[in-house]
């Protein structure tokens, strides 16, 4: 019957992996189709406040249900500054400031970033198929980044800030599993408010002088509308959600192994939906990703069964 209940878990928690990564590589799409004529606060600052209203409708007509009566909010409040506060935040900046290959190789070092806090924090040791096959998911990520050529900005400042937003996903992933007396929706409501407040504090400010403008935005921008539609309910509202579970299901170092999905899904997506070409070097950094992502969630041999349990994740 455990074992039933265990095997029921892991399933849910790759299927909530596979889930928010497929959100996550899409997004690009998106993101793409905007922000060439939208600021990057803007888009932010609607793409929480879209998702905070729906999910507070969520929770108004009983759809969900939050109930924080109680509970101390400090787990909940240092997880809401790592992601979205602090990751996108810097993220963005780091982005700004340093080039499309720059930025994909250091967000690529999320996975490695959180064994070391899983280490450091929870006192988990990774298996050594997690380590062996979050490497090869990245040496695919590298490949596929570099395919399209290798370019330095040199700019400190900007790798200053991509470090951080790595090393705030990582301390996310690890205090998500530090609050288990919160349900997965609560993690997420409370995610989405604070990314609407801080977002959207950060767009009514830099549009202060043109705030008619912000409002309409929307109704007069059919790209900009979808754009914060999917990345509202879908890479805010659901990818969160199925984060949060797949964190509580698998442990934050069988999670960071499918952080490299996304790479993959958007390599898929340019081809599906922007008929951008396929070359032979995205297809082995694919290959690699999947035979990565697969090593890292085997279980170890049974000589190495008090190892492995050392990782698992404490609630269920």
């Amino acid at each position: 019957m455990k074992t039933n209940l265990k095997k029921q878990k892991i399933l849910v928690g790759i299927l909530a992996a596979l889930g928010c990564e497929f959100l996550y590589g899409y997004s690009f799409i998106f993101t793409k189709s905007v922000s060439d004529d939208i600021s990057v606060m803007t888009l932010l600052g609607w793409r929480f406040m879209t998702a905070f209203i729906v999910l507070n409708l969520f929770v108004l007509f009983g759809v969900v249900k939050i109930n924080l009566r109680g509970k101390r909010l400090t787990p909940l409040l240092i997880l809401a500054l790592f992601d979205p506060i602090l990751y996108y935040f810097c993220e963005t900046i780091g982005i700004q400031y340093t080039t499309a290959s720059e930025s994909g190789i250091i967000i690529a070092l999320i996975p490695i970033t959180t064994i070391l806090c899983t280490i450091l924090i929870l006192k988990e040791k990774p298996t050594r198929f997690q380590v062996t096959g979050i490497m090869v998911a990245m040496a695919g990520v590298l490949i596929i980044v570099l395919y399209k050529g290798m370019q330095t900005s040199l700019n400190v400042l900007g790798y200053l800030f991509l470090f951080a937003a790595v090393l705030s996903f990582s301390l996310y992933s690890v205090f998500a599993r530090k609050a288990p007396q919160f349900t997965d929706i609560e993690k997420t409501w409370f995610m989405i408010c604070s990314g609407a407040l801080f977002f959207g504090s950060g767009a009514l400010i830099e549009n202060r002088e043109n705030l008619r403008a912000l409002f309409e935005l929307p109704f007069v921008h059919r790209e900009f509308l979808y754009a914060i539609l999917y990345l509202g309910l879908g890479a805010s509202i659901l990818a969160f959600f199925f984060s949060n579970i797949m964190i509580s299901r698998l442990g934050t170092n069988r999670s960071a192994s499918f952080s490299a999905l996304s790479t993959l899904i958007s390599v898929i997506a340019g081809v599906t939906v922007l008929h951008e070409s396929l070359s032979i070097w995205q297809v082995m950094g694919m290959i690699l990703i999947l035979g990565g992502v697969y090593l890292a969630n085997q279980e170890e041999p049974a000589r190495d069964l008090n190892y492995q349990k050392q990782q698992e994740p404490e609630n269920v």
